[in-house]
């Protein structure tokens, strides 16, 4: 079974994500977002457009906070799909996460 389709675009200060984020290509989404910037002190990634995760959708998130914190930028996240949330107060990190 072949994994669905993601992608990240990025308008001025927002990341606009959609498709499925699952294990079989998280890492093509990260190597897609290093491409993009965070050119401005506050960034947002928006996922109202994603169809599916799975907990390496929290990996790339906290990833995205990492590099945001060494470009010296601030990163949040909007529009989590329902079931990204229950998996972050799962592992127990939805306190990590800025949403806004």
């Amino acid at each position: 079974m072949q994994t669905p389709q993601a992608k990240i675009l990025q308008d001025s200060h927002k990341w606009f994500v959609s498709g499925a984020i699952l294990v079989d290509n998280a890492n093509t989404i990260l190597l897609e977002s290093e491409s993009l910037n965070f050119n401005q002190q506050s960034h947002q990634v928006d996922f109202s457009n994603v169809t599916e995760v799975d907990t390496s959708a929290i990996s790339l998130m906290m990833e995205w906070q990492r590099r945001a914190l060494k470009e010296n930028s601030k990163v949040t996240f909007t529009n989590l799909p329902v079931n990204l949330s229950s998996l972050t107060e799962l592992y127990g990190v939805a306190g990590f996460i800025p949403l806004s």
